[in-house]
Parts: C-alpha cells; sequence; structure tokens
C-alpha cells in the first residue's frame, strides 16, 4: 500500500523526490513500529491509540513537535488515500492530534556579520571552490532562494540583461527573482572561471570540478563552513541566509507583500513570523539605547 501511495504523490500529485522520501521514512517508520508492537497488526487494523503511542516514542527520543507533526501529516495523507481507494475501511489517525508546537523565531546573521564575511578578503582564496562559495553565499543572501532552488539554477536561468533569475519552487511553481550589481559580477566571475575548469559551458549554474551538479551535501557544508567564521549561530545552514535576507529586507523597508512574493510563499501568514524577528530586534534597540528603558 505504501508503494501504491508513493506512487500516487509522485505521478498525480506531481510531489517532489525530496517529498516523497520524507513521506517514506514517516510511514516506514510507523509501520515499523507497529508490527514490533504486534506482529498481527497491518494498516487496516491499527488504531488511534496505536498512533498516538508512536508518536509519544518519537518525542521521547527526543524529536520535536514540528516533526513528530510532519511525520503524523504523513500517516493522515496515506490513511485519507487509502480510505479513497478502497485499500482500508477506516481513517484512525483523522481523530489525532498532533501535539502543540513552539514557534521559535527564525535564527539570522546580522548585516554587519553578512558584509564582513562578503566583503573580507582574507575569507576567501581564488581556487574554484573559493570563487564558488562566495557567490552561493551571496546568492542565498541577496535572493532568499531555498536550498534546492540553488541547486536546481540552470546557466540559461540567468538574465544578465534584466538582472532577473527564474527559479523552480516547491511543487514546481517558478518565479523570477531580480538580482543587483553584486550578484551579476560575482555570476559573471564564476561562471567564466567554471567554465575554465570544466572545460566549457554547463547546463547546471553551480557544478562539482567534474562538471557534475553541485549537490545538498556540498552547498550545506560550504554555507557551514564560511558563516562559522563570523557568526557563532548554532544553526549556519542556507536556510539561516534565506531568513537573514526577509529580515534585512524588511529591516530596509521593504514591504511585507514584496517579500512574500520575493520568498515564493504561497500566503502572507508565512511571511508574517519576520516580523516579530524585526520587533525584537527593535525592542532590543529600544532596550539599549533609551536611558529609561
Amino acid at each position: 500500500m505504501i508503494e501504491k501511495f508513493l506512487s500516487y504523490l509522485r505521478y498525480e500529485r506531481n510531489r517532489s523526490e525530496l517529498t516523497v522520501q520524507s513521506y517514506e521514512r514517516s510511514l516506514r517508520d510507523f509501520e515499523s513500529y507497529f508490527k514490533n508492537r504486534d506482529s498481527q497488526l497491518s494498516w487496516e487494523s491499527v488504531d488511534s491509540d496505536i498512533i498516538r503511542d508512536w508518536m509519544e516514542s518519537l518525542m521521547d527520543k527526543g524529536d520535536m513537535a514540528s516533526s513528530v507533526n510532519q511525520h503524523l501529516s504523513a500517516v493522515r495523507s496515506f490513511f485519507r488515500f487509502a480510505l479513497s481507494h478502497g485499500l482500508v475501511e477506516r481513517d484512525p489517525s483523522h481523530v489525532v492530534r498532533g501535539p502543540k508546537k513552539q514557534k521559535p523565531l527564525p535564527q539570522f546573521v546580522r548585516e554587519n556579520e553578512i558584509d564582513r564575511l562578503i566583503d573580507t578578503p582574507e575569507y576567501w582564496g581564488s581556487e574554484y571552490n573559493d570563487i564558488r562559495a562566495r557567490t552561493i553565499i551571496i546568492l542565498f543572501y541577496s535572493t532568499g532562494m531555498r536550498l534546492a532552488e540553488l541547486i536546481g539554477l540552470n546557466s540559461m536561468d540567468i538574465d544578465f540583461v534584466s538582472h532577473q533569475l527564474k527559479v523552480t519552487g516547491k511543487r514546481n511553481k517558478q518565479r523570477i527573482i531580480p538580482f543587483g550589481d553584486e550578484v551579476e559580477k560575482a555570476l559573471r566571475d564564476y561562471i567564466a572561471l567554471r567554465d575554465q575548469v570544466v572545460g566549457g559551458p554547463t547546463e547546471a549554474l553551480f557544478t562539482q570540478e567534474d562538471g557534475q551538479r553541485i549537490t545538498r551535501a556540498r552547498v550545506t557544508r560550504v554555507v557551514r563552513e564560511h558563516l562559522s567564521q563570523v557568526t557563532t549561530l548554532k544553526k549556519r545552514s542556507p536556510h539561516v541566509l534565506r531568513h537573514s535576507f526577509a529580515t534585512a529586507m524588511l529591516n530596509n523597508g521593504a514591504g511585507l507583500e514584496s517579500v512574500r512574493k520575493l520568498l515564493g510563499h504561497e500566503s502572507v501568514a508565512t511571511t508574517e513570523i519576520y516580523t516579530h524577528t524585526t520587533f525584537e530586534q527593535l525592542k532590543k534597540v529600544y532596550k539599549d539605547a533609551h536611558p529609561r528603558a
């Protein structure tokens, strides 16, 4: 049944492979849990109490509420599919509530820290990996794009005349992101060096030395290593640079709706979390600066 559901996600719902893999991990984990508990149990016979016990076991292992809710969402989607296709007679998951999750403020790198990283020559060498790393950092911070969007960029997605990038986001939705002179120079310098290293133009914008498209692991490692030079944040991921982009935009007068479009959020409610971040920063400035605060 799981394989049927995964095929449904891939070919009928057009979900990304990363999403499909995430659903599969959750479903396999739940199946393993109830099989270990009672080998006679099946998807047709599990009940809501078993689902709740599984969620509790996940939290006992240290999973955050947000992670448990994602697992539960996968199980709910599976049962809705199975019920509608006559694979099960009931859906025990619809009465199960997920744990309440806290909403921590997004972590972001401060503008002066990013400026120091990008503008300090000592942080960068002249080798291919250095030029590529600096371009990746600049692009993340200047556009707010997601990790998957950056990896999926092709050379033809860049319009240097109009200063625009075409990115493909979640559910294959495309959007246009503008960029400035700094991004243009970084991209032109990087592309020129890339073509020398790999022996000519490539379809993928960011590549390994052999011309293959760069991997998620490599980009994540590049960002983490370089951010560690200027910030003490525990999280130093590409997504932190996305948060940093949004926070910098709002701090410098951008409207919420404009930031929503640039980030590719479907709802402005998702973008509103950054207003809390900027307000917390504003309160700190007030407390530090006002003599009677």
